[in-house]
């Protein structure tokens, strides 16, 4: 995938960067592979705000991603490859031998046309997804379970993916994430081979505030910036720094403060963070 540069000739073009998307299907979803998503704005049920800089933003339909790929030794052919407003990577659009439409999400390289295999011993081709005992040590994976059978949960952003260090007879393999983490997973746990798509959406630049409320975010005010009876840095006479660590509205400690406890998940052999 290409960036593509703008001449400045506004204020936004000076420091727009956008992807090429001449290769994406520019039709609409397939309508029974997709659902409606209501907006909270970051609300629950109580309407009080419990996720903050969440609001306005495009309407979005949900497209229904199959994570478990459970169509065993029926080859599918990619029928084309789309836009996902709900995650960074791309998804594409298989199509079974049997006729039976899913979307999965996207892996690098993968074309309109190509073949991919579900769980039958033929992981060692790029978008086949099979069992981690079937794969070599040292492959480059993503779309990984943590449980068998409940569907992938790691590396599905784009560009992401674990690495396999190692398989033992205890029935687990280490899998090193992009984060640094080792951590170990069962076996049995299913995995698809290669990279995720859209290597390239860490260099997108938005170029101005007003796409940031496009994609629903809205403004972050500092703390320093408010009242005491809002946050722990507000009040002082003056523009004051905080005068102590960051910490969030109620106190706690940010930047650097370990979110999972370590000794709980034993899985984690190495935390980052």
């Amino acid at each position: 995938m290409t960036l593509k540069l703008y001449s400045p000739i506004t204020p936004t073009l000076r420091h727009k960067v956008s992807l090429d998307t001449s290769f994406l299907w520019k039709g609409r979803p397939v309508k029974y592979l997709t659902q409606y998503i209501a907006k909270t704005g970051g609300r629950n049920n109580l309407g009080r705000i419990t996720s903050y800089h969440i609001g306005g933003g495009h309407r979005r339909i949900y497209r229904n991603i199959d994570f478990v790929r459970n169509i065993i030794n029926i080859p599918a052919i990619v029928v084309r490859i789309e836009y996902d407003p709900n995650r960074s990577s791309h998804i594409a659009l298989i199509c079974y031998n049997n006729g039976i439409l899913s979307y999965i999400v996207c892996t690098n390289t993968l074309k309109v046309g190509d073949i991919l295999y579900s769980n039958n011993n033929k992981g060692y081709y790029i978008g086949n997804n099979t069992e981690i005992k079937d794969m070599l040590v040292g492959s480059i994976i993503h779309n990984v379970e943590l449980l068998p059978g409940k569907g992938a949960k790691l590396a599905r952003s784009a560009g992401t993916y674990c690495v396999v260090i190692s398989k033992d007879t205890s029935g687990y393999a280490l899998l090193r994430l992009n984060s640094g983490e080792l951590r170990m997973v069962p076996l049995v746990c299913i995995a698809t081979l290669g990279i995720c798509s859209n290597l390239d959406h860490k260099n997108k630049s938005y170029g101005k505030a007003g796409y940031t409320r496009w994609i629903g975010r809205r403004p972050i005010v500092r703390g320093v910036a408010m009242n005491p009876v809002d946050h722990p840095h507000g009040g002082g006479e003056g523009k004051t720094s905080g005068g102590r660590c960051s910490v969030t509205p109620w106190g706690k400690l940010t930047k650097g403060k370990k979110t999972v406890k370590f000794n709980k998940n034993k899985l984690i052999v190495k935390r980052i963070n």
